[in-house]
Formats: C-alpha cells, structure tokens, sequence
C-alpha cells in the first residue's frame, strides 16, 4: 500500500512534468512576443527621449528602466502562475477520473490511511474523508482495517470534509495530523511544480538588466 501511495505520487509529479513540457512551447513564444514588444517599446522611448534623458540625468533614466523591467516582470509572473493554476487543473480532472475506478481508488485511500498510520506515533487515529469517499471507505471498512499496521486501530469521522478526494488521518487527542487529501497534497507539491515550470519558461534564467542595459 505505501508503494502504492508512493506510486500515485510520482505519477502526479510526472503528469505535472509533462503537463509542463506541453505549455513550454507556447511559453516561449509569448515570451519571445513580450521581449520583442518590451524592446521595441523601449528603442522608440529612447528615440524620443533621448534628450530629456540626458537633461535629467543618469538616475532619472535608471528609474524609468527599471520600471519597464518590473513590468515585464509582473507579466512573466502572471504567465507562470496561470501555467501553474492550468497544470493544477488538470490534476484535479486526473484525480477525479480515478475516483471513479473505485477499486483502484479504494487502494488509494487505504494506502494514504496506512502511511500514514505507520508514521504517526499513536495507536487510535480517526480518519476523514469527502461524503463520495466517507461512503466508499464505510463500505470497505473491514479490508482497511485489516491493512493497518499491527497494533493501530482507525475509526471513520462521522461528518465528511470538503475537499476533492484523498482523506486526513489525525490522532485521537487531535495533535498530529497527517494530510493527505488531494489539496493538502497538491500544497505540498505546488513549489516543486512551480519550479519545475519557472525552469521550462525560462531554462536560462531571467536578467532583466541584461535586456534593457547595463
């Protein structure tokens, strides 16, 4: 069951990464657009300001480029954020296909309950889970129960979270809690996943001093 659990999660990593390498093509060309934009803006007010710029000044000048170079910024920022709420989506559409697989999904959910069993140092847990996946497990109560490690003992919440899918284990006096529903696991991986798309939008890094002049 833990290889199971450990399984789903590289598959998600994976998905992620190829889910990354979809859009990095078309990143890279809105990237491209928004450099040649950003350049041409910058050549045609360096034309007609070439002047004032030299009337005002060395500091004047810095301030206006690096303005241009926080806007820039901000846009590139948007675009990874909208890159990482499109990936994120498209887990979310993965993961509610395989709730639909009940048998396999069962095995999910009874290895998120098992790992976590085996990590937390407490004989009685409670778990929670979504009404769809409460019934699904109350169903099967027994079998889970039979795949908790020796000496540990699980009850079923009695109300349902919110959530998408997965379920959270918690000790019984309520102090350690292991999350290991599809938000609390998507959080975790959400800086991996965002790292892994900033690399594939800009695989050379960002200077944006390197842009506008040193």
């Amino acid at each position: 069951m833990v290889n199971q659990a450990h399984e789903l999660e590289q598959a998600i990593l994976a998905r992620a990464e190829r889910l990354a390498n979809e859009y990095r093509e078309r990143a890279n060309r809105s990237r491209d657009q928004i450099l040649r934009e950003a350049a041409d803006k910058l050549r045609l007010r360096e034309q007609r300001e070439e002047a004032i710029a030299r009337a005002l000044g060395e500091r004047t000048y810095r301030q206006q480029v690096q303005a241009e170079e926080l806007k820039l910024q901000s846009h590139l920022d948007r675009v990874r954020w909208n890159l990482v709420r499109d990936v994120e989506h498209r887990l979310a559409e993965r993961m509610t296909k395989h709730a639909k697989n009940e048998k396999a999904y069962l095995k999910t959910l009874t290895g998120f309950i098992t790992r976590a069993a085996e990590t937390m140092e407490r004989e009685h847990l409670q778990v929670a889970a979504n009404a769809r996946d409460q019934r699904l497990l109350e169903a099967n109560w027994a079998s889970v129960q039979a795949a908790l490690p020796a000496g540990k003992r699980a009850e079923l919440a009695a109300e349902p979270i919110d959530g998408l899918g997965g379920v959270l284990v918690t000790s019984d006096d309520g102090r350690i809690r292991v999350d290991n529903t599809f938000e609390g696991r998507t959080a975790r991986l959400r800086a991996r996943l965002q790292q892994a798309i900033l690399e594939r939008l800009l695989p050379n890094g960002f200077d944006a001093g390197s842009l506008f002049g040193a």
